[in-house]
């Protein structure tokens, strides 16, 4: 694949397969997305996934009588793969220690392929293409304290909003920024609610549902045109993870050049010049969601509703 504004003159520099797996790997542990969802195989082309739409009903049925049929709604939804790079400069003086080449691209990269992607399923970023589902539409929670609301009463309203939509909560993905808001909050004694003690400093379960923290679970609200008010920022998402899914394609690409240009916004980099190098990596990921009516985000204000 060639890169608009990108010159490649691959060189022999050549990397171990296992890096491009553990890349791989740490970018799922990275993401906070795809450790709450599924992981289904995706083949390039594409794959269609089954969908219920509606269950089957039970009916009784009196002796000898006959028994009523009832057929559950289906549709099928398109997990279409997109791809998701990210090229990273190096000094030459990587090249004169492999290990300490490798230790780089595994440090750096992960996170900046799993930042994109939960960036992306949750609606600050535009998606890349129509088949790539995202949570930009879901209702919100708020978890800010107020009179009568208190964050703890927010996650409990979660749980009963997602439950009649008959869905069960499982499920949050939290940012650091509603990881602190959690962490401070105390109990009429005082007493922190979700963790057993300060030194843990860290939220594993809610209310029993499974935690997980990510830096691209924040988007941003916006404010409305000549108004002070907007939509609110979400700081998370949580839902019944069942319905969400992530596929990835051949596992991650790694291409290394030492005589590309490389173009970053008005600057443009020759690296044969500078006694440099770079490193090509990419993803070829979908998401798909079966029912976005099973997720609220998370919002960072006293205001519920549609967040950015």
């Amino acid at each position: 694949m060639k890169m608009s504004g990108i010159s490649t003159n691959r060189t022999n520099i050549t990397l171990p397969a296992e890096v491009s797996q553990e890349i791989l790997q740490k970018t799922q542990q990275a993401s906070a997305i795809m450790q709450l969802a599924r992981q289904i195989a995706l083949p390039g082309r594409g794959v269609q996934i089954p969908v219920i739409t509606s269950d089957p009903s039970a009916a009784w049925v009196a002796e000898t009588g006959a028994k009523a049929v009832s057929n559950p709604g289906l549709s099928t939804k398109l997990m279409e793969a997109y791809t998701l790079a990210v090229i990273v400069p190096f000094s030459n003086q990587f090249l004169r220690d492999a290990r300490a080449l490798y230790d780089a691209l595994v440090a750096r990269l992960p996170g900046a392929l799993a930042l994109k992607f939960d960036q992306t399923v949750m609606g600050a970023v535009a998606k890349p293409g129509a088949n790539f589902d995202n949570f930009a539409g879901c209702t919100a929670q708020s978890l800010i304290a107020t009179v009568g609301h208190t964050a703890y009463d927010a996650l409990v309203a979660a749980f009963a909003d997602i439950a009649d939509g008959g869905f069960a909560l499982d499920g949050f993905g939290l940012s650091p920024t509603a990881q602190g808001i959690l962490l401070g909050a105390t109990d009429s004694n005082g007493r922190p609610l979700f963790v057993n003690s300060v030194a843990e400093g860290a939220i594993p379960r809610i209310l029993g549902a499974r935690a997980v923290m990510g830096r691209g679970l924040y988007s941003a609200g916006q404010a409305a045109a000549g108004s002070s008010s907007g939509t609110p920022a979400s700081i998370g998402v949580a839902g019944d993870w069942s319905q969400a899914m992530y596929g990835v394609v051949e596992g991650v690409k790694i291409d290394v050049s030492d005589q590309a240009t490389l173009t970053s916004g008005t600057t443009t980099i020759n690296l044969w010049q500078r006694n440099m190098f770079a490193v090509r990596c990419e993803a070829e990921l979908g998401f798909v969601c079966a029912d976005t009516d099973a997720f609220f985000k998370i919002a960072a204000s006293g205001a519920t509703g549609t967040t950015a």
